[in-house]
C-alpha cells in the first residue's frame, strides 16, 4: 500500500468526527461527576451545564478556526508555540499531559465507586488497580483498531442517556409505579433553585465544564478530516447534541429526588430514579456506564501515551519516551511506563483517600484542563490573522467563564484540596520550563 492510499484511508467525514467527540466527551464527570455538582448547588446546575457550554463553544470555535486554517498534528500545542514561543508549546504540552492523567485518574475511581456498588466490602483501590492492569493488558495486546468501535461507544453512552430521559418522563407521567412523597418537583423560588447559594452555584461550575472535557481530542483529530474546513460544523453539531442531552437529563433527575440523596458516590440518574419499581435500571445502566468509562479511560492512555511520544520528537521531553519496542507491536514503551505510574499513583491515592479523592482528582483535572482552554483562547488572537473585534470580545467572555470555574473551586472546603494539587503541578510545571528556557537559549 502506497503512502498516499494510506494516508487517504484515515480521511473522515464530520459526522464521523463529530460522533467520535461524543464519545471523547460523554464520560464518568457527566455519569458521576455531575452529582457533585448537584450536591453543591441543587437544580440551578441546569445553568452551571448551560453556561459551560456557551463556555465551550467559545473555545472549540475558535480552535476549529485555527484548525481549518493551518492544521497541525500538535493543535493546540503547535498553535501556543506559533503565538507565544517555544516555553508556550512546551508548558502546554506537559500541562495536557499531567490533565491527561489526572482524567484517567478520575475515571478509574469513578470506575472504582461505580463497581464497589455491587461488591460494597471489597476496598475501592482494589477495584482501581484491576481497571488500570486492565486497561494496560489491552494496550500491551494491541487495540491498534481500537478508533474503529469508538463510534459504537458513542452510541452505547448516548443511548444510556437517552434511556434515563424515556424512562423519567414515563415515571414522571405516572407510567411506573413508586415515586417519592417528598419529590421536589420544579422550583418555585431562588432558594430551593439554589440550595448551595451562590458559593454552592460558583463551585458546581469545574463539574458542569469538566463533563465536556474532550474537545481538545477533536482539534487534535481535525487534521484527518476530508475537508478542513468543516471543523467548525463538526463542533456545533456535537456541543448542541451534548448541550442538550445534558440539560434535559439534568433537568428530569432533580425534579425527581432531593438534593439531599444525591451522593458523589452514585449516578444522579440512579438516584433520581431510586425510588420507583426499576430493579434492573441501577444495574443496566452503572454496566453502561463502567463499560463506556472503560473504553475512554483505555483510549485516553493511547493519548497520553502518543502525545509524550510527539514531545520527544520536538525535544520537549527525553528521546528515550520516543523509542518503540518491537517485542510490543511497535509501541512506545518508556512512553506507556510512566503513564502507568501515573495509574499507579492514582490507585495509592485511593488506598490513603478513599472517601474524597474522587472530588479531589476530578477537581484538580478539571482546572488543567480549563489552563489549557484559556492557552486555546489566547493562542487565536495571535495566530488568527484579521480576528474581528466582536470575536475577541466573546472570546474575552469565554476567559471569564475558565476563570469562574477555576476561582470557584475556591468557595468550597471539600473541593479545594484540588485546586491546591493542580496549583502544584502548573509551579513544577513552570519551574521546569524555566529551566528548560535556559537550555533552548544555550543552543
Amino acid at each position: 500500500m502506497s503512502e498516499s492510499s494510506a494516508s487517504s484511508e484515515k480521511k473522515i467525514a464530520w459526522w464521523q468526527l463529530a460522533l467520535t467527540g461524543v464519545g471523547c466527551t460523554i464520560g464518568t464527570g457527566y455519569f458521576l461527576g455531575s452529582s457533585i455538582g448537584i450536591k453543591l448547588t441543587g437544580p440551578s446546575i441546569v445553568f452551571s451545564f448551560l453556561i459551560a457550554a456557551i463556555g465551550t463553544y467559545i473555545v472549540f470555535n475558535l480552535l476549529a478556526k485555527m484548525s481549518a486554517a493551518d492544521p497541525q498534528e500538535g493543535s493546540f500545542c503547535y498553535y501556543a508555540e506559533k503565538a507565544f514561543g517555544k516555553w508556550a508549546g512546551f508548558s502546554c504540552g506537559w500541562n495536557y499531559w499531567c490533565s491527561s492523567i489526572l482524567i484517567m485518574g478520575s475515571q478509574l475511581i469513578a470506575l472504582a465507586i461505580l463497581t464497589k456498588a455491587w461488591f460494597p466490602n471489597i476496598p475501592l483501590w482494589v477495584f482501581a488497580a484491576i481497571y488500570a492492569v486492565l486497561s494496560i493488558l489491552v494496550i500491551l495486546l494491541g487495540t491498534r483498531g481500537f478508533d474503529r468501535i469508538e463510534d459504537f461507544l458513542a452510541v452505547i453512552k448516548t443511548a444510556a442517556i437517552f434511556m434515563f430521559i424515556i424512562i423519567a418522563v414515563i415515571a414522571l407521567a405516572g407510567g411506573i409505579p413508586g415515586g417519592s412523597a417528598s419529590q421536589p418537583g420544579i422550583p418555585t423560588n431562588m432558594d430551593d433553585m439554589f440550595t448551595g447559594g451562590y458559593k454552592g452555584f460558583w463551585a458546581s461550575l469545574i463539574y458542569a465544564f469538566y463533563a465536556f472535557g474532550g474537545i481538545e481530542v477533536i482539534g487534535l483529530m481535525a487534521i484527518r478530516l476530508k475537508k478542513k474546513e468543516d471543523a467548525p460544523k463538526t463542533g456545533k453539531v456535537m456541543l448542541g447534541l451534548l448541550a442538550i442531552i445534558y440539560i434535559i437529563s439534568l433537568c428530569l433527575a432533580v425534579i425527581m429526588a432531593p438534593v439531599d440523596k444525591f451522593d458523589p458516590s452514585e449516578s444522579p440518574f440512579v438516584t433520581a430514579l431510586a425510588d420507583y419499581s426499576l430493579p434492573f435500571f441501577p444495574h443496566v445502566f452503572n454496566a453502561a456506564i463502567i463499560v463506556a468509562g472503560f473504553s475512554t479511560m483505555t483510549a485516553a492512555l493511547f493519548g497520553v501515551v502518543t502525545l509524550l511520544v510527539t514531545l520527544a520528537k520536538d525535544g520537549d521531553a527525553p528521546k528515550v519516551f520516543s523509542k518503540k519496542m518491537k517485542k510490543f507491536k511497535e509501541l512506545p514503551f518508556p512512553s506507556l511506563l510512566l503513564a502507568t505510574i501515573g495509574l499507579a499513583a492514582s490507585v495509592i491515592t485511593a488506598l490513603l483517600l478513599p472517601e474524597k479523592i474522587y472530588e479531589y482528582i476530578t477537581t484538580a483535572a478539571g482546572i488543567l484542563l480549563l489552563f489549557n482552554w484559556a492557552f486555546i483562547i489566547l493562542s487565536s488572537w495571535s495566530v488568527l490573522e484579521g480576528i474581528k473585534l466582536l470575536n475577541k470580545v466573546i472570546a474575552s467572555i469565554g476567559l471569564l467563564f475558565i476563570a469562574a470555574a477555576v476561582s470557584g473551586t475556591l468557595m468550597d472546603q471539600s473541593i479545594r484540596p484540588g485546586f491546591w494539587i493542580s496549583l502544584l503541578l502548573v509551579l513544577i510545571i513552570t519551574v521546569i520550563t524555566l529551566f528548560m528556557r535556559r537550555h533552548w537559549n544555550n543552543q
